[in-house]
């Protein structure tokens, strides 16, 4: 069997096990990191700043490895390579025999040989690690400084923003991101992020760093020209270099300033070695994105299949958002080209810079730089990769709609080699011959291409590729709701408000047919509730919610529920907590405080739920609304009451937001989250909507969420005052009820939304539908009918009828068995049940 080492498992060297692994190769693969984790996501590493985890970032397990064969070892670093034996051994002692070994060691941060630059707040932005050890020594930092403004710079320039430093980036050069933009768009970019209150120094050379004694910063950078800037953290990322110490060391050829060289089929100077990813030098460059890397990783994989594909350079185009500004930069940027000819329109008003450069003949697009507003990308990077014949006045493709500018290119108009996701380097083609061999949906053809699963730049050009090519077949793209209702969720919403419709038995008949399905009933249930406030259990609803809303709880695994009650801003008076306790204890309740600053009670029947809740609602606690499609929860840190960094109270501001918003239905469940300073301790850029103090008010961010999929939240809106804050929340709010689709999240909601966070501005706050009014309205009607579905349950006799555990007698379920773990009761396993049951017997 061929042994096949891999050594490094970043993104690229992990996409090569993967490819080889699903080749059909027979082959004993094995994975040699010097991380300590295995491979993950470096595209969006700056999200760990925003709240996102290691393991959220992970790309794969050490248990998905071995269930496809690979042997992985991490944390122990190659030290050396025996090209004559055909052996690897690590640090740790030990050693592999390989066949075929590949190189994926990638690159190292660069740091200049500057005296100081070793010191203890001197640090790089590289990996997992470096980052913990940036939040780590911010703790006590008020300035930081980033010496490098590359792309790699501005992602580190951000993270320290988001640890609430005054933050500073040094450049060398005379602008930012030279490598991609042109002057102009490097002046743009500047312009705007200073703006950000990030400090930009550029043409600066530091000679030296040293330490201030513990003054008021720690750390004091002096520059050639004979300034100096004080500061407490200085992070390094001024580029980076090829990993070729491995290479070097056992003779493989390398570059003249570094990096393995490889010829087209990705191998090295011997024939049984290659290298992959930023290690690799192939026509003396080096590729630094992840697209090309994959691609390298392919070809080295096909060498193996017999397809013997070659890498022949890649695309370096790339889109981005950093600090907030949208930049992308395709192709020639720089108009580099002889004969090329450039078209260039600048808005300062708008803050917005686009450069086209095209072919002398003005027919093909060479390149192109955009700054502030990246909604031409797409159309300009397909003109430049496939070819196609610009219009004859190309300067159009540039200009705003309002002053005569080109409509986007259409989805119809690319040919089938078009490349839709560089990532995964999916062509038109393939998308089609997904749809042709079965894909009937967007989610079908991601599964099965794996496009816009990368860094999803592609989203929006895939799913109009998709929905053409649908309509193209004669097959509809159907957005019915189900087959009882030939009606959008939108739709149906509005026919409900319009007609005020009171009940699924009135609209199934006036607008439906058949007797409704587990997709329609619990859709229309949110919207009647949504829109009305009544009460979930009365008899003409019940029948349309699910099993959650039906016991107004959770059910567990074991067939019992859970009991949360609201605890608003995660505020709890020592009476309250000692009735928690009191009811944990009587019903044997297994108990935990969850992220969401709540205590939840598990392993109630549904027989004790109404004696559960009289507890708690005598005690005054409420529903938390845990088991609906509706406001969860609004976590909070304890703001500037008890907080020497706190701003704002926000401790008052989250027990008013969730006193306005609780029971509030909606498409999916919410959550919300106030932090009193911008150290944000409540994670509130990873909610629905999030709040976050400033000195002058509050920063109000939309449509983040955590789970499978979790999106940063977008800001939406600065400084603003209480009740511009809330008038904002009211109107995003109802508008989302009103619009999104069933069991859409706000993060997809917003993704899919025409205009995108731009439009959602006009929307709520220039009133562009002139339906402000209305949403507010909307809401105070659903605050002011607020009622503890709880309590209005225990009130009344008959629907406690409903929590019996059978329908014909009063007993309990006898095979609701717990036993106790770390001294709390956990679900009996069946084997464990049987035996208790047959001791008791």
């Amino acid at each position: 069997m061929l042994k096949i080492v891999v050594i490094g498992n970043g993104m690229v060297g992990h996409h090569y096990v993967e490819q080889l692994a699903g080749s059909g190769v027979t082959a004993k693969i094995t994975v040699l990191g010097a991380e300590p984790r295995p491979a993950y996501d470096r595209v969006h590493l700056s999200e760990y700043f925003a709240g996102r985890k290691p393991e959220e970032l992970a790309l794969t397990t050490r248990e998905h490895y071995k269930s496809i064969g690979v042997d992985a070892y991490f944390g122990d670093a190659v030290a050396t390579i025996d090209r004559e034996a055909k052996t690897v051994t690590t640090e740790g002692g030990r050693s592999f025999r390989y066949d075929k070994l590949v190189l994926a060691t990638g690159s190292y941060p660069f740091v200049p040989p500057i005296p100081g630059a070793d010191l203890p707040d001197c640090l790089v932005y590289r990996t997992i690690d470096d980052l913990g050890m940036i939040q780590a020594r911010s703790k006590k930092a008020k300035v930081g400084v980033v010496v490098g403004g590359g792309l790699l710079g501005l992602e580190a320039a951000n993270a320290l923003q988001n640890l609430g430093l005054k933050t500073h980036v040094v450049e060398f050069a005379p602008g930012l991101m030279g490598v991609q933009l042109d002057n102009g768009g490097s002046a743009m970019l500047r312009r705007k992020i200073e703006a950000l209150d990030v400090q930009v120094h550029t043409n600066k050379a530091t000679q030296t760093i040293s330490t201030t004694g513990g003054k008021d910063t720690r750390l004091v950078m002096n520059f050639a020209d004979g300034e100096t800037l004080a500061t407490d953290v200085i992070v390094f990322s001024a580029g980076i270099r090829p990993s070729d110490q491995l290479a070097r060391d056992c003779g493989l050829e390398l570059g003249p300033r570094g990096g393995i060289t490889i010829d087209y089929h990705c191998r090295t100077s011997d024939s049984d070695i290659f290298a992959i990813g930023e290690c690799a030098l192939y026509g003396g460059m080096i590729f630094g994105l992840v697209a090309p890397g994959y691609r390298m990783a392919e070809v080295a994989v096909s060498q193996l299949t017999g397809e013997h594909s070659a890498f022949q350079g890649a695309d370096m185009s790339t889109k981005l958002k950093l600090l907030g500004v949208d930049v992308g930069s395709i192709g020639d940027s720089h108009g580099k080209t002889p004969g090329s000819i450039a078209y260039t329109f600048s808005d300062e008003r708008e803050e917005v810079y686009k450069r086209l450069i095209v072919s002398a003949d003005g027919k093909t697009a060479l390149g192109a730089v955009l700054v502030g507003d990246c909604s031409d990308y797409d159309t300009l990077l397909q003109y430049y990769l496939n070819g196609i014949e610009l219009p004859a006045n190309p300067e159009t493709m540039i200009l705003p709609a309002s002053e005569g500018g080109a409509p986007l290119l259409g989805a119809t108009a690319l040919p089938a080699t078009a490349t839709i996701c560089s990532c995964h380097n999916v062509s038109k083609g393939d998308i089609i011959s997904a749809i042709d061999g079965g894909c009937c949906s967007l989610a079908d053809v991601k599964s099965c291409t794996a496009a816009s699963t990368g860094c999803g730049g592609c989203a929006a050009l895939l799913k109009n590729i998709v929905d053409d090519e649908m309509a193209a077949r004669g097959m509809e793209v159907n957005k019915s709701i189900c087959e009882h209702f030939q009606f959008t969720r939108q739709e149906l919403f509005h026919i409900i408000k319009v007609e005020s419709i009171k009940s699924f038995e009135d609209l199934i008949k006036h607008h439906g047919s058949g007797r409704g399905c587990e997709i329609c009933k619990p859709t229309v249930a949110s919207i009647l509730a949504s829109l009305w406030n009544d009460y979930i259990l009365e008899e003409k609803h019940v029948g349309l919610q699910d099993t959650n809303d039906t016991f107004l709880a959770n059910m567990q695994k074991n067939g019992t529920y859970s009991v949360v009650p609201r605890v608003p801003g995660g505020e709890i008076t020592p009476e309250k907590l000692i009735v928690l306790g009191k009811v944990g204890k009587k019903y044997n309740l297994y108990t935990k405080i969850t992220g969401g600053q709540r205590i939840d009670l598990f392993g109630a029947r549904v027989d004790q739920l109404p004696d559960i809740w009289k507890e708690l609602i005598d005690a005054g606690f409420e529903t938390g609304h845990a088991y609906g499609k509706a406001l969860r929860t609004v976590k909070s840190c304890v703001g500037s009451t008890w907080c020497r960094y706190g701003v704002q109270d926000s401790v008052s501001m989250a027990i008013y937001i969730e006193d306005r918003y609780k029971g509030l239905r909606s498409p999916h469940k919410i959550k919300s989250a106030v932090s009193g300073c911008t150290r944000e301790c409540a994670e509130a850029q990873s909610k629905d909507f999030g709040v976050i103090a400033t000195e002058h008010g509050w920063n109000l961010y939309l449509c983040g969420n955590g789970g499978m999929k979790p999106r940063h939240a977008d800001l939406f809106a600065t400084d603003l005052d209480d009740e511009t804050l809330i008038k904002y929340i009211d109107r995003f709010l109802m508008f989302y009820v009103r619009t999104a689709d069933r069991l859409q999240r706000t993060s997809v909601w917003l993704d899919n939304l025409e205009g995108g966070l731009d439009y959602l501005k006009e929307v709520v706050i220039d009133d562009r539908l002139g339906i402000c009014a209305e949403l507010e309205e909307q809401m105070i009607s659903i605050v002011g009918t607020y009622q503890c579905e709880w309590k209005t349950t225990i009130e009344d006799p008959e629907k406690l009828k409903r929590f019996r555990q059978f329908v014909n007698a009063d007993a309990a379920d006898e095979r609701v068995v717990f036993v106790q773990e770390r001294g709390q009761p956990r679900p009996a396993t069946e084997e464990e049940t049987d035996q208790l049951l047959a001791k008791s017997a």
